[in-house]
């Protein structure tokens, strides 16, 4: 691309400009080549001719197209150079009012000088979780990636905050600080994260003080290091500081301020705590009055001295060592006022009644004349002897100001190591987030050994800095596989070599200060001497000896060199230290400690690395130990992830929002921002994806060379538009650009569009021409056709006449002949006619005559045949009658022989049964025993459980504060209620009021509107309170969750304890009398016990088989003889059951007895189990005889029927009588033993379930016994008896099971026993009335017997204690889907009312409040469990409501039961009312109403943003991003992954689906769509309001666009009316703010009467983010949004820029009645409801 191409007329360029650093110009003629003068225009519109440099050739700097300025990032830039940044910066911060913005990784932050409203947790919220570049530049932004980055690679990540004093890096850091106590918070830790952020009150009171750039000046750096767990919550702080400026305790320039907490002290020197320290004001101290500038503007010192102390506290300073600290301070102060009087030249003296001394002696515990001897003199040393030596005034004035620097720094140390320890880690650390406040490269007009400490660490950071951006650069470059050279940046490694090597500045510094007369000025010619010469970074001022030149990356500075070594040597007169030593004051004591335990630790030290006798040791120099800690500190970072953050103050003077050209220029090259620019724009800076490309530039490329991939179409347009292949480069995922490309490719566009427009002009034109053309000839024709049409009528006229007279001529003619026609086919059909009736009947005579001569034959030929076979058939029944009755006397002789055997087997079939019986009575005396030792193990746990309710009972003292807290939730009703009810008193009155009063007609217009207003306002009111109520409400809900979880923890803890009580106990008792052989044996005596029982039912089974085949055999000869001799065995068989009818009376007389000697036992009792035994053997015995008598009578009905029409049967009636017997008997055998054989299969699973569970039992006991012979002895006993008591529970707990499971079946044993005897006898006396007739024939035909419907009342019956149970299977257990699908969704309400309606039915109290309680706190359980499963919160939800509405409907309250039937009246409560409990539900639906607010919330979050404001519905130019307003993050997603409105929208369909199915209230439904949408539209709204490249007409057309389908969705599901569309309002206008014009006073007048539901800094914030997208729009002016201030200002809304996004509307819970009556309730088997009656 030719230099022309670029510098042609109107291009636009920088030049430097002495006062505003760069000016803008625009060409008025092209550059060619050759050309020394560029014609320019100023923008002012001055003429300039600016003159090209020969020798260098370089053109001024091009200036980026208007499209481009304002970015996000400053290297998306087409052009990267000083000006373009600069400007950029400019824009950003004074007209659109960012502060913050990305300079590849540096976020670069310029201090506004004004408080800005976008530090709150909705911004914080807000920013958490999303990827740096995805919104606006933020500060959070930069802590989110350092977090996110720590949680996701578990690496060490670091936040380096640098700039000079006043830019704003303390506010910077505290921000960072705050962003990982808010997103890392947790309920169990929160005093950390509040500890970690007290410590910045306390830093800044003691480390930061007033410059002339700065009120809040940080006077050393620090670094804290933020320890993270596992679950990347705060467990943890250390700090380390850096190079504190000591010497501003003892003098400050002038407008200066020592520290922050000597200023607080004086301020609160009237306190009476601080009485005994006799302070004054600061400005009668030396220390604190010599920059005459004792007060900040909006800083109150008292205030601040009030929070410095909250601070101290909350971080575990006592109140003691508070005192001491403060006393140290004072004395501080006093010391400097110390007068020393000069006696001569070398000497000097302090008078001896010095107040100020007096009082420092006092505060520190000193003697007054030693510390006033010691000041005056010294004491020096020589190898022989020692001797003092005075000093004059202006040594012992430098000796007392040493004291006073060394005192507060060794104070200042002593706060960092408190804190320090306060915040150790709690826990292991997993990784840690450090944050760096550093000072920034600094030049004033003196710059001393501060400063040069200063800039040397900052040249060590810079180096850092640009090795880490260099690394980025290259591994971008290697991970999308482009070619790629070493890029050359500007290394300050000789610059750190010349202050850090040996023989450099630090090395000579220290060596000068070793020498026995080394001074300033001879250390200065060492430096000139050696470095002079050798090091082009070290220089000397041409006017000066006293100074040095040393040039940094930044600046050349020049260092005079006055104090340097005194400020390096930091040394303190001896004889000071040792009269503080013998002070009574203890933490001076431990502070001197200290110095002498770092003074013998760097002795011993220096004695290891120096050998011989003569070795002298020396301390650390400050400078040494500032380069030791600056490498510590360079390690450290380099060991993390570094992320950076630079900080601009862009004026002197403090100006909001004002940035000064110059001051910034140079902070941007200190800071190393242009140097990331200059290494950007060494490569490729520009990088878009393919797909992005392609969107952008798509209108570059011909129809024909679009592909189906996108990489192959980029790659042949780029080689097209561009022809040096140098100027780009293809990656795997992205195009690498240029510096300047991507302008070139913007003109191209632009062009391109231009010329579009053009012919769209010319097109539109065209069409206007064509469109008058044919007007005028549609004119034309119009005419032509009314003439034509005159001319045509008077034709058709013409022709009309002569067709009619055709017409008439033709129908006259068609008379006439039709006539003629119709007279000869008359004729012609009378002759046919009579001739065809003549044919027809001859024909019919002829044909009757041979039909009845065929008749007659038939019938003489049919008789003849018929008697012929009747003659055969009689022979052939005579032969076969006779063959037959042979036959039969054959198969009757074969069955009477064997009738004859089957005695035999009956024999032994009554032996079989005896044993059967012995066994069952051997079983049952092993169950009794069972039932015994069972007995005696409950007496043992009755009482160790006795034991262990004390224990319980001193665990739940302690939970005292729950009731207190509950009486004053109780006390909140009551006033509640109290509000409500005197809000209802005066609506009723006033209705009362309104009804007497008949206002006059001229009235009644003002006093319908006064009731309206005073109606809104009691609505106002009482939507106020509902709110109150429900968020004290959740308050309450929430102690309630705390309270359950700490009652958990405290069950957990007893139970634990109670365990261990009991193996205690067992241990201590058991352990002399048990030991290992007794165990073993026990061990086998029970294995042998379980053989034997095994044993037992195999042969229990295999007599069963043998009693079923010879069944087989013994029921079909049984059968056969009974057919024959069945007389004699029904006569013992009824006597039998005579018998037992006996038997039964006595058993039922007995037991019914309670008044004689015999009274029934108690149940649980040895006597009651045995006639529980006896009961159920007379049972079965009943039933065996029942049938056999049945069987029995069958077979003699049919007997006696035989031999009652024996004499009627022939030989063939025998036969077939005897066949059917046979069969029916059959029959009756198959159907016994089919149920023989069931039954028999079940027993013979339950046996070897019964022998699965011995073997698992004995397995576990094996392998418990090879386990316990491994531990020791006590350990053995102990363990074995630890399983012995688990089995033994186990066993206990399965036979109260199977006793409970016995008891029900005893209890439905003795109504069937009574039954059975009622129909028994009934049985019995009938039978002998039937005659055998009608036996037959109802043996024959079967009957159909039909029960009476029974009526119910609409109740579930069930027993005490069973509730547990019921809400087991009806709430824990219950799947949603199964009962919404199966039945009805509210069937759980309406099962435990009809619970509650049997328990109100039998006036039981207690069981009402236990299944109410009970039900609340199962439903809470199953909330607070499955709270993310929106089925199930949506489920209970519309359960809890309906229960809700079942309390009020069937309450008895006439407003409920107007809407009732009269049988829904009748199940009405009787007795109970529980108002009481209609509140405590309605707060348990407003609970779970909350959490499915949240549920369905944690879900739509994800998809808000990428749905509403991410994905472009209808794509095009419009909607295209320029090349800035990209996600730095990964490359855009496919578009069958990404996330649309629909997706949304199929999201709430799928909550609307789900509501509805589980039939949820309507009004409930309303609201909850109506909070989705208002969260819905506060997501949207918020980061809209965060994200710059979202702020364009084309995003607020497709916002629009969205809201609409979203309006459409609430219309398609008739929700239109439930305020959802009003919340969405807010999102509504500010789409259409990005719409309306935007230029002139009348558009505003609109905007502010538009915009009625945002708020005044929404509106501005929007109209200073508003980007333009195309080259058409334009920006919003300053003037235009001063103008929108204006008129907003007197509105009285809240001035918040975010939406609560956790704001909740006061919901309300009207009554629906319902229709269901209780009793046509069924319940589903699948619920295992079972042990519920229907009553």
């Amino acid at each position: 691309m030719a230099v022309s191409e670029l510098y042609s007329k109107s291009a636009r360029v920088w030049l430097p400009d002495p006062e505003e650093v760069w000016r803008s110009a625009e060409l008025t003629r092209a550059f060619t080549p050759g050309d020394q003068v560029l014609s320019l225009r100023l923008e002012d519109g001055s003429v300039l001719e600016h003159r090209i440099d020969l020798k260098s050739n370089r053109l001024p700097p091009l200036r980026n197209p208007n499209l481009l300025v304002g970015e996000n990032d400053l290297t998306a830039l087409s052009y990267l150079h000083e000006p373009a940044v600069l400007h950029n910066l400019k824009v950003r911060f004074t007209d659109s009012k960012l502060i913050y913005t990305y300079c590849g990784i540096v976020l670069v932050a310029i201090n506004p000088y004004s408080s800005l409203p976008i530090y709150e947790a909705d911004i914080i919220h807000a920013y958490s979780g999303q990827t740096l570049g995805d919104m606006d530049p933020h500060i959070f932004a930069v802590a989110e990636e350092a977090y996110k980055n720590m949680a996701r690679d578990e690496r060490n990540q670091s936040v380096i905050v640098s700039g000079e004093s006043g830019a704003g890096k303390t506010v910077s850091a505290k921000y960072v600080m705050r962003y990982f106590a808010t997103v890392s918070r947790s309920s169990v830790q929160a005093n950390v994260e509040d500890k970690v952020l007290a410590s910045n009150p306390i830093m800044e009171a003691i480390g930061n003080a007033k410059t002339t750039r700065n009120d809040n000046s940080s006077r050393f750096g620090k670094y804290i290091e933020i320890g993270f767990d596992k679950k990347n919550r705060i467990i943890g702080a250390m700090m380390k500081t850096y190079l504190l400026e000591k010497s501003r305790v003892v003098f400050q320039p002038l407008g200066e301020r020592n520290y922050h907490i000597l200023y607080q002290l004086c301020a609160s020197s009237h306190l009476p705590e601080f009485k005994d320290f006799k302070l004054s004001c600061a400005d009668d101290y030396l220390c604190t009055n010599q920059g005459q500038c004792l007060a900040i503007e909006g800083v109150d010192d008292a205030a601040d001295m009030t929070e410095t102390r909250r601070a101290l506290t909350l971080l575990g300073f006592s109140d003691s060592d508070q005192m001491s600290l403060f006393r140290i301070l004072a004395a501080i102060l006093h010391f400097s006022n110390v007068e020393v009087k000069a006696q001569s030249a070398d000497s000097s003296s302090i008078t001896p009644d010095q107040h100020h001394l007096a009082m420092f002696c006092e505060l520190m515990g000193v003697a007054y004349q030693d510390m006033a001897y010691w000041l005056c003199h010294r004491k020096l040393r020589t190898a022989t002897e020692t001797f003092v030596k005075t000093l004059s005034k202006v040594s012992a004035v430098n000796g007392r100001d040493a004291l006073a620097k060394h005192i507060y720094a060794k104070l200042f140390g002593w706060i960092v190591d408190s804190i320090n320890r306060t915040l150790k880690f709690a826990a292991t650390r997993r990784c840690f987030i450090g944050i760096l406040d550093i000072y920034g490269f600094e030049t004033f007009d003196v710059n001393s050994f501060e400063q040069f400490c200063i800039n040397y660490a900052n040249e060590k950071l810079q180096q850092q800095f640009n090795l880490h951006v260099f690394k980025l650069e290259q591994e971008e470059y290697m991970k999308e596989e482009i070619p790629w050279s070493l890029i050359d940046f500007s290394d300050n490694e000789p610059c750190i070599r010349l202050i850090e090597a040996r023989m450099g500045v630090l090395d000579l510094l220290d060596e000068e200060c070793r020498m026995p007369k080394g001074s300033d000025d001879t250390w200065v010619q060492k430096l000139y001497t050696t470095l002079l010469k050798q090091n082009v970074h070290f220089d000397k001022p041409r006017l000066s000896n006293t100074a040095f030149i040393i040039h940094h990356f930044a600046d050349k500075v020049e260092y005079q060199c006055d104090g340097f070594l005194e400020k390096n040597k930091d040394t303190v007169n001896e004889e000071h230290i040792n009269v503080l030593k013998m002070s009574k004051f203890d933490l001076l004591v431990m502070l001197l400690e200290e110095q002498e335990t770092d003074t013998n630790s760097t002795s011993s030290t220096s004695k290891r690395c120096r050998q011989g006798p003569a070795s002298k040791v020396h301390k650390k120099t400050v400078g040494l130990q500032f380069r030791q800690s600056l490498t510590l500190l360079m390690d450290m970072l380099n060991a993390t992830t570094p992320h950076y953050v630079r900080c601009i103050k862009p004026n002197d003077q403090k100006a909001p929002f004002t940035l000064e050209p110059m001051r910034t220029v140079q902070q941007l090259r200190s800071c190393g921002v242009l140097e990331t620019i200059r290494i950007s724009a060494a490569g490729y800076p520009s990088r878009w994806t393919y797909q992005e490309f392609f969107k952008r530039y798509g209108v570059l490329v011909r129809q024909k060379d679009v592909q189906t991939n996108f990489n192959q179409t980029c790659k042949t347009a780029l080689e097209k538009l561009i022809e040096d292949r140098d100027k780009y480069q293809f990656g795997r995922t992205k195009i690498f650009f240029r510096a300047g490309q991507v302008a070139y490719l913007e003109d191209l566009r632009s062009e391109k569009l231009r010329l579009a427009c053009v012919s769209i002009q010319k097109t539109l034109r065209c069409w206007l021409a064509r469109k008058k053309y044919l007007r005028m000839r549609r004119s034309a024709v119009v005419l032509q056709k009314h003439v034509r049409a005159q001319q045509a009528c008077r034709f058709v006229r013409l022709l009309r006449w002569t067709n009619a007279a055709v017409v008439i001529q033709k129908n006259v003619r068609m008379w006439a002949g039709r006539r003629a026609y119709q007279r000869e086919r008359s004729a012609a059909v009378t002759i046919q006619g009579c001739f065809r009736s003549y044919k027809a009947r001859q024909s019919y005579y002829k044909l009757l005559y041979e039909q009845k001569t065929v008749v007659i034959q038939s019938w003489v030929r049919g008789w003849l045949a018929r008697k012929r076979h009747q003659r055969y058939l009689a022979a052939v029944v005579l032969l076969q009658s006779c063959v037959r009755r042979l036959g039969a006397r054959r198969e009757l002789k074969r069955l009477r022989a064997e009738a004859r055997s089957v005695e035999h087997f009956k024999k032994l079939n009554v032996g079989m049964e005896n044993k059967i019986m012995q066994l069952q009575r051997r079983i049952d005396q092993q169950v009794r025993k069972a039932s015994v030792r069972q007995s005696a193990l409950e007496k043992t746990q009755a009482a160790e459980q006795k034991r262990l309710r004390g224990a319980e009972l001193d665990a739940l003292t302690k939970a005292h504060r729950i009731p207190s807290l509950l009486e004053q939730l109780a006390s909140l009703h009551r006033e509640l209620d109290a509000v409500g009810r005197e809000k209802e008193e005066q609506a009723r009155a006033h209705q009362e009021h309104t009804l007497k009063v008949r206002p006059h007609p001229t009235h009644t217009h003002y006093k319908s509107q006064a009731a309206l207003e005073t109606n809104r306002q009691l609505e106002k009111e009482l939507l106020e309170e509902r709110a109150h109520y429900q968020s004290l409400l959740s308050e309450h809900l929430q102690l309630e969750e705390r309270h359950g979880d700490l009652q958990d923890k405290m069950n957990r803890s007893s139970a634990v304890r109670c365990l261990y009580a009991v193996l205690t106990f067992t241990h201590d008792v058991t352990r002399a009398a048990v030991d290992m052989p007794v165990l073993l044996k026990l061990q086998r005596k029970v294995k042998e016990l379980e053989e034997e029982k095994r044993s037992l039912f195999g042969q229990l089974n295999r007599r069963e088989e043998a009693e079923q085949e010879k069944s087989k055999v013994g029921w079909t000869t049984r059968t056969c003889e009974s057919y024959f001799r069945g007389g004699s065995q029904r006569q013992e068989l009824e006597s039998e059951n005579k018998r037992l009818k006996q038997d039964l009376g006595s058993l039922r007389k007995s037991l019914t007895d309670d008044s004689g000697p015999l009274a029934p036992p108690k149940p649980g009792s040895m006597p009651y189990n045995v006639l529980l035994e006896q009961l159920d053997c007379s049972n079965e015995e009943l039933e065996m005889r029942k049938e056999e008598v049945l069987l029995l009578r069958s077979h003699m009905v049919r007997q006696t029927a035989f031999k009652h029409k024996l004499h009627t049967l022939n030989e063939d009636g025998e036969l077939w009588l005897a066949y059917e017997g046979l069969k029916e008997t059959n029959r009756v055998l198959e159907g016994l033993l089919q149920d023989q054989g069931r039954a028999h299969q079940q027993e013979v699973q339950e046996v070897r379930r019964e022998l699965l569970g011995v073997k698992e039992e004995s397995g576990r006991q094996q392998q418990l016994l090879a386990q316990s012979l491994l531990l020791p002895k006590e350990a053995q006993v102990e363990a074995c008896l630890q399983h012995e008591i688990t089995r033994l529970a186990n066993e206990n707990l399965d036979l109260m099971e199977r006793q409970e499971g016995q008891d029900k079946t005893v209890r439905v044993l003795k109504q069937q026993l009574k039954s059975y005897a009622e129909r028994l006898e009934e049985f019995e006396g009938n039978s002998s009335r039937w005659p055998v007739q009608s036996t037959v024939s109802q043996i024959g035909i079967p009957v159909n017997i039909t029960r009476k419907e029974k009526v119910f009342q609409g109740m579930l019956e069930y027993k005490e204690g069973d509730e547990s149970m019921l809400l087991k299977n009806l709430v824990v257990d219950l799947t949603p889907r199964s009962v919404a699908v199966s039945s009805l969704p509210w069937l759980p309400a309406y099962i435990i009312f009809m619970c509650i309606r049997y328990a109100d039915h039998i006036n039981d109290e207690e069981r009402v409040s236990t299944l109410l309680n009970s039900t609340i706190i199962s439903i809470k359980g199953v909330i607070k469990r499955r709270g993310k499963d929106f089925e199930t919160v949506s489920f209970w939800l519309a359960n809890a409501g309906r229960f809700l509405h079942c309390l009020r409907q069937y309450s008895g309250d006439e407003d409920f039961t107007k809407h009732n039937t009269p049988r829904q009246n009748e199940h009405c409560l009787t007795n109970f009312e529980l108002s009481g409990y209609q509140q405590v539900f309605g707060d348990l639906v407003i609970q779970i109403y909350q959490q499915l607010i949240k549920c369905t919330q944690d879900q739509l979050l994800p998809l808000i943003v990428a749905g509403m404001l991410e994905h472009e519905t209808a794509q095009g130019v419009l909607g295209s991003m320029p090349a800035s307003q990209r996600k730095r993050g990964a490359s855009v997603a496919e578009e069958a992954d990404a996330v649309t409105v629909e997706t949304i929208l199929q999201q709430l369909s799928l909550f609307h689906g789900a509501m509805r199915q589980h039939d949820m209230d309507q009004e409930l439904v309303r609201q909850a769509v109506r909070q989705l949408f208002h969260f819905i539209c506060a997501v949207t709204l918020n980061h809209l309001l965060l994200r710059k490249d979202m702020c364009s007409w084309g995003k607020g057309l497709q916002i629009r666009y969205k809201a609409w389908q979203l309006e459409e969705w609430l219309m398609e599901k008739e929700l239109s009316d439930c305020g959802a569309k009003e919340a969405l309002e807010p999102l509504v206008q500010a789409a259409q703010l990005l719409q309306i014009n935007k230029k002139t006073p009348a558009d505003a007048q609109a905007i502010c009467a538009m915009c009625s539901a945002l708020t005044a800094p929404q509106i501005v914030k929007v109209l200073n983010l508003y980007t333009p997208v195309i080259e058409f729009e334009e920006r919003v002016s300053p003037t235009f949004i001063a103008t929108i201030q204006d008129l907003l200002r007197d509105r009285s809304e809240p001035t918040t820029l975010m939406m609560d996004v956790k704001s909740v509307f006061p919901i309300s819970i009207p009554f629906v009645p319902s229709l269901v009556v209780m009793d046509a309730i069924q319940i589903p088997a699948s619920l295992h409801l079972g042990f519920l009656t229907r009553v």
